[in-house]
């Protein structure tokens, strides 16, 4: 449950982050536009640092290889 916690709050943040900087660059706001990217630019950090998610791509990548492998042993 904590690991969809973290993610909502992760897709909240890249979203919040997003919309200050579109702000900031309609109003000629740099300081809100730079807390946007600052913002938005922690999210994708946060993503791609996290081990949950990481350990999900190795998971999906070694079904995948294990379901090609079952394949092509129906096939012969």
């Amino acid at each position: 449950m904590r690991d969809i916690k973290d993610k909502f709050e992760n897709a909240k943040d890249k979203t919040a982050g997003e919309v200050k900087e579109a702000v900031g660059e309609m109003t000629d706001n740099e300081q809100m536009e730079l807390k946007g990217k600052l913002q938005s630019s922690k999210a994708d950090f946060k993503k791609k640092t996290d081990i949950s998610t990481m350990a999900d791509d190795v998971k999906e990548n070694i079904a995948g290889k294990i379901n090609n492998t079952i394949d092509k042993n129906k096939k012969k």
